[in-house]
């Protein structure tokens, strides 16, 4: 095991790593208190860890994975309260953007090109500040699978497993997410 000396320094923490955990909090989660808060718990768990880095990873690295699972937690306990009536109403209203058949998009909703190709950083960030807009309307079960799918590069096994939810219902809440952000992009981007 490594000592505190050898791989961490703690009290280096705050200004080393605070700043990117935040933001990394911030653009998962959307509030700013609650990204505040699990910053904060993270070091402590961190603190009460620290006997237990092996060095294996950056100092960074290893914090980031603690924040994750605190991150985790905060989806699971907002999609637990998730009822699942809400679930259905929002794929009854739109059950007219699939075939019932195969799955894919009908014609008269299939994805156009947004035509967003400008690479201007101002752009970017207007569209990041709308898509984490957009992300915050979806119900909390949904905005959990599609964060933890496109943002965090996680399994469909790890998510399942994680929010205990099947294979099947994640497919059907990836493409539901997908069909609620792109309306919502294009009614407020475009």
């Amino acid at each position: 095991m490594a000592t505190e000396n050898q791989y961490l320094n703690p009290r280096q923490w705050v200004e080393a790593h605070a700043d990117y955990l935040y933001g990394y909090t911030l653009s998962r989660l959307n509030d700013e208190e609650q990204a505040k808060d699990l910053v904060q718990e993270t070091f402590l768990a961190a603190l009460e860890k620290v006997d237990k880095f092996e060095g294996k990873s950056s100092e960074r690295t290893w914090l980031t994975a603690i924040l994750k699972n605190k991150i985790i937690d905060v989806y699971r306990k907002k999609s637990s309260g998730l009822r699942q009536a809400d679930v259905k109403v929002a794929e009854e209203d739109q059950q007219d953007f699939f075939e019932e058949d195969n799955g894919h998009w009908t014609k008269a909703y299939a994805p156009q090109p947004f035509g967003i190709e400008d690479h201007d950083p101002l752009v970017g960030k207007e569209f990041n500040s709308i898509l984490q807009k957009c992300m915050q309307k979806l119900p909390a079960l949904w905005m959990a699978v599609f964060t933890m799918k496109h943002m965090d590069d996680a399994t469909t096994d790890i998510i399942c497993s994680e929010l205990k939810v099947t294979q099947a219902n994640f497919w059907v809440i990836i493409h539901r997410a997908k069909l609620n952000l792109r309306a919502c992009l294009q009614k407020n981007w475009i």
